[in-house]
């Protein structure tokens, strides 16, 4: 195998505006560039986005902008690595911090790309999704997937705010992303799914012939997900983190996308293996900070931050309170396409 590859400069004139003519081009001064040995190349860079920031720029934005114009008023949340506005925080996920002031509606739709919100502050919120209404509460986990309706109300007295991460990018590339609309959705005359079915980990109906909905619960609240992550840290040694899965078949809740609670135990630091896939973390309690591809990020309650595929990460508490946080990652896709790969450090 050739050390250096021959540049597009080292070919002759004529036979470069002859490639051009015929629509074509050489791979070879391009193959290191889509091919680098050994590893991946990416883009995305460890990037920070500090709630303190965000909120005064969301409430100025429900100030500016009624939700009637904005269908959705989401502030995008842009990987550094591709600059402020770029549509992607890794290559794969998309993040966006979106407001609901009191009395507001959010219109349905329904869109190609899966999306889950973490939910910020306030209460009051929800999400109807196929006619199920679903809370919102702090630190709750709550599915649109792909294709199907959702709206959003607010019936509290104070703002709701919410992280959406979707799978956005991926739609994107493929061509495959867009969206219709319909009127909102009648609503269901009983509680959520995760409050009567699936109340109890480990249970779910019996049933007899019949199948249970590909997302049978869409909602996963916060306060039961961080009651067991204590206990967990109480009698277990190693990383404290739970995922979130599909509670008929234990798979990852979305297709592309799965999600993992984490207890950072105080004075503690993470060192997880080096991984194929791309995160995002958002601070549900607590605070520490991360060293990321050598960046040192500071996070406290309600920030988040990104890593690209590969990253070495460190998560540390210093402080004498356990940290809660929720990982969200491309690894479901990967291990999908067979390509998913740990390296040790």
């Amino acid at each position: 195998m050739a050390e250096q590859l021959g540049t597009l400069e080292e070919l002759p004139q004529d036979y470069r505006e002859a490639m051009d003519q015929a629509g074509v081009a050489p791979l070879w001064p391009m193959m290191r560039k889509v091919l680098p040995h050994g590893r991946p190349m990416p883009q995305t860079k460890a990037s920070h986005f500090q709630y303190t920031q965000l909120r005064p720029l969301l409430l100025r934005a429900g100030e500016l902008t009624p939700v009637e114009k904005a269908e959705r008023r989401v502030l995008v949340m842009s990987d550094q690595g591709r600059g402020t506005g770029a549509m992607q925080a890794t290559s794969t996920l998309y993040i966006g911090m979106q407001l609901l002031l009191p009395g507001e509606v959010a219109p349905a739709h329904k869109h190609t790309p899966s999306a889950a919100r973490i939910i910020v502050e306030g209460e009051g919120g929800y999400t109807v999704v196929d006619g199920e209404k679903l809370p919102m509460k702090r630190g709750d986990v709550v599915l649109t997937p792909g294709g199907e309706w959702h709206d959003h109300g607010h019936e509290g007295t104070q703002p709701v705010v919410w992280l959406d991460v979707l799978d956005l990018p991926l739609f994107v590339y493929l061509e495959g992303s867009y969206a219709e609309e319909a009127p909102l959705q009648a609503q269901r005359n009983r509680p959520d799914a995760s409050m009567v079915e699936y109340l109890a980990s480990g249970l779910k109906p019996s049933r007899r012939g019949a199948s249970a909905r590909k997302y049978p619960m869409m909602r996963f609240p916060w306060e039961r997900t961080e009651a067991a992550l204590r206990e967990m840290a109480k009698w277990g040694e190693g990383a404290v983190e739970l995922d979130y899965v599909n509670p008929e078949t234990g798979q990852d809740i979305l297709p592309v996308m799965g999600f993992t609670a984490m207890m950072v135990r105080p004075g503690e630091t993470l060192r997880p293996p080096l991984s194929s896939e791309s995160a995002v973390f958002h601070v549900i309690g607590g605070s520490g900070h991360s060293m990321v591809e050598g960046v040192r990020i500071d996070w406290t309650e309600r920030d988040t931050f990104t890593a690209p595929v590969f990253a070495q990460i460190d998560h540390t508490n210093t402080t004498d309170a356990p940290a809660f946080l929720i990982r969200v990652s491309d690894r479901p896709l990967q291990e999908k396409l067979g390509y998913y790969e740990e390296r040790a450090r």
